[in-house]
């Protein structure tokens, strides 16, 4: 696979490797410095993607004849051959769980390897990361407001950022909680469960009864094949009883036509699946056509049809699930494509990768910009929980410190607030990263699809209410230990 990066990526590799130290040890995290959203976590995703490019990661034969013809004519032979030769086998990338909640400022990745390999390795995992962790975080978002019981199905394929936006977002937007996709080779490629009704223009290609074909259709027990058209014309003439339409002149054709063929289905031993409204006031509809659905059902005794699904489009936004809240609906599914896969309310996670160590000596980036200021040092993460089982802080520590144990005080210093500091015991701590590449091989066993679904929504359920919720969430603590803290300042006092 041909690496994907940037061209300055390849000019800072050519400068590493004149001055001779392209082999030199590094290390670099990948993070974000801002909950996405307005809110105060990010579900990590991307990063079997990331892994499967890494183990693939080399230049062709064509890869290095391009890059002689676009980097400068001075620019050494002996580099390019130097570049044929490049893989990811002394590269080791430890990371979170995918599908796990992420914090600000927390590594989402960290790697290690020479120099050069691990700055060229900047753009194609910020590529594979930013955007599988913002829609994936986005859909947890609906799946928040919808609650647990509504079935949410994306279907943002025609107005994705191309085929492999689109494919991502279906892909990313199920580990978020959205339980299908409209996208029927994004169901191909991931084995995501695939759903869908039918559009206006089926409904409008049809000018007259004469052009339903075939007519009849065969009773679910067997027998004789019916005339289902015939069938759900008699059954229109009697769904037209007292009180089915009173307060409800909108649907004077649609609903009364889908009672008619879902009676007629019923009586050769079928069940309709559901309608769909896309258009209009959707919650008040629903609590309209869900009256007409009961009242139907007990005057012709099925007692299934009050529970026929109604399902809702038409450009669903946040908004749209916190008006249903509000105002009360009758829906049990909801499409929503648009304000799904292009997340407009931010269009980027905004991850940076940044060098923490260089040849054993800490890096640190300082600016008058507190939030932009790195992190130095290779570190160990750890995820701290309360008495009820949430998680109430993150903890970076340095490599070398012991971790801490359960029951034990810890004396910490929270970003941000950096002058003073934080007494803390957890009843639980968890190491957040896992080492899942080294050697130029995979060395984790990676979950299926399915699997990391499930541990986001587990992630997910284990915030605190405060830390979730959707309008001012409470700020989660990220913290440093004492001793990550001194070298922050000696490496800050040194830079001054």
């Amino acid at each position: 696979m041909s690496p994907l990066t940037d061209l300055y990526q390849l000019t800072m590799a050519y400068g590493h490797w004149r001055a001779r130290r392209h082999r030199a040890p590094a290390a670099a995290e990948l993070f974000f410095r801002r909950g996405p959203f307005g809110g105060s976590f990010a579900l990590g995703a991307g990063l079997a993607e990331a892994l499967r490019c890494l183990r693939a990661f080399r230049f062709s034969n064509a890869d290095v004849a391009y890059l002689r013809s676009v980097l400068p004519s001075t620019t050494e032979d002996a580099f390019f051959e130097y570049l044929s030769t490049l893989d990811a086998s002394e590269v080791t990338v430890s990371a979170v769980p995918e599908g796990s909640v992420v914090f600000a400022r927390v590594p989402f990745l960290q790697v290690k390897g020479p120099l050069l390999v691990v700055q060229l390795l900047e753009t194609m995992l910020l590529c594979l990361v930013n955007y599988a962790s913002l829609v994936a975080t986005n859909a947890a978002r609906f799946r928040f407001l919808a609650g647990p019981d509504t079935k949410l199905m994306e279907m943002g394929l025609r107005r994705a950022q191309g085929p492999d936006g689109a494919l991502s977002a279906s892909k990313y937007s199920y580990i978020g909680g959205f339980d299908s996709t409209s996208n029927v080779l994004a169901g191909k490629l991931y084995d995501i469960p695939v759903r869908g009704t039918i559009a206006h223009s089926f409904i409008m290609s049809f000018t007259s009864l004469e052009e339903v074909q075939p007519r009849e259709l065969l009773p679910r027990a067997g027998g004789e094949p019916v005339d289902l058209l015939a069938l759900a014309m008699s059954w229109l003439q009697r769904v037209d009883f007292q009180g089915l339409l009173d307060t409800y002149c909108v649907k004077r054709s649609g609903l009364p036509n889908f009672c008619a063929v879902a009676l007629a289905l019923q009586q050769l031993g079928y069940r309709a699946i559901g309608v769909r409204l896309d258009s209009g006031d959707l919650a008040k509809q629903s609590k309209e056509i869900r009256r007409v659905l009961r009242a139907c059902g007990a005057h012709f005794q099925v007692p299934w049809f009050e529970t026929i699904p109604i399902a809702v489009s038409n450009d669903i936004s946040e908004q749209s699930l916190e008006e249903f809240t509000r105002e009360g609906s009758e829906i049990d599914m909801i499409g929503i494509g648009t304000n799904l896969v292009t997340c407009p309310l931010q269009p980027s996670l905004g991850c940076v990768y940044k060098l923490v160590e260089v040849n054993g000596s800490p890096c640190l980036k300082l600016t008058e910009d507190e939030e932009k200021m790195t992190i130095p040092g290779t570190k160990m993460i750890y995820r701290l929980y309360d008495a009820a089982g949430h998680p109430f802080m993150d903890l970076m520590a340095l490599e070398e410190e012991p971790s801490p144990s359960a029951g034990q005080e810890l004396v910490v210093r929270v970003l941000g607030q950096l002058g003073e500091t934080s007494k803390v015991v957890p009843t639980t701590v968890e190491p957040l990263h896992r080492t899942y590449f080294r050697d130029g091989q995979v060395c984790e066993p990676l979950p299926s699809l399915t699997e990391v679904r499930t541990h986001a929504q587990v992630s997910l359920s284990l915030l605190n209410p405060a830390h979730r919720r959707h309008h001012d969430p409470q700020p989660y603590p990220v913290a440093v230990t004492e001793k990550l803290h001194q070298l922050l300042t000696t490496l800050k006092q040194a830079s001054q």
